[in-house]
């Protein structure tokens, strides 16, 4: 029986979407008009959540992946370098385009990341599930404060739901989750970030 809230959680949170909301979210608080968070937003996305959810869905039809949400270990190194990738050419277009901070900060944020958790996956799988969740939510908790706090309850909803599933270990989802966050606080703090906003 829990299998079912399990899954569902399991895919309404995962990484691309949670990162697509994170975005949109960032692009219109720091900047003054809709027209220029929908750009942002847009370019945000174009260079990081599109391509890199494109490139799982070719590689899972020509059953290069198992699944878009569900891999073993060995899987993961082709998504983590075309992330790492679309990272690098993400904070280089935002910088040369003088994006927003906060984008900005996202961005390196991500790329830092994700070469950490590839480097780690040689070795071990860590849950990215609960890994994008608490990067998001530590985000969000920086920029927006304690009006945002009751999202904190999504990164144990989600790692709950991973070992539910028996796709990640109880380490595997804490220290996803723990070095996700930390990632995203220094990068924040180095560029300034969090004192303007807590």
């Amino acid at each position: 029986m829990k299998q079912r809230p399990a899954k569902l959680i399991s895919n309404i949170l995962n990484p691309f979407l949670v990162s697509f909301i994170v975005i949109v979210l960032l692009a219109f608080e720091s900047t003054d008009s809709y027209t220029d968070a929908v750009k942002w937003s847009l370019i945000s996305i174009v260079l990081s959540v599109l391509p890199v959810f494109t490139f799982v869905v070719y590689l899972v039809h020509n059953k290069k992946l198992d699944s878009i949400f569900i891999n073993p270990r060995h899987q993961r190194n082709k998504v983590y370098l075309i992330a790492i990738s679309c990272a690098i050419v993400g904070c280089t277009v935002l910088f040369i385009l003088e994006a927003p901070e906060l984008l900005m900060a996202t961005f390196v944020s991500g790329l830092a990341a994700i070469v950490i958790f590839m480097a780690i996956n040689l070795l071990w799988k860590i849950s990215l599930h609960t890994a994008f969740t608490a990067a998001s939510v530590t985000v969000l908790i920086i920029v927006y404060g304690g009006v945002v706090a009751l999202t904190a309850i999504l990164v144990p909803l989600v790692g709950w739901a991973r070992i539910e599933m028996k796709l990640h270990s109880p380490a595997q989802v804490a220290i996803g989750a723990l070095l996700a966050a930390g990632i995203v606080t220094v990068v924040f703090q180095c560029f300034g970030l969090i004192g303007g906003y807590i």
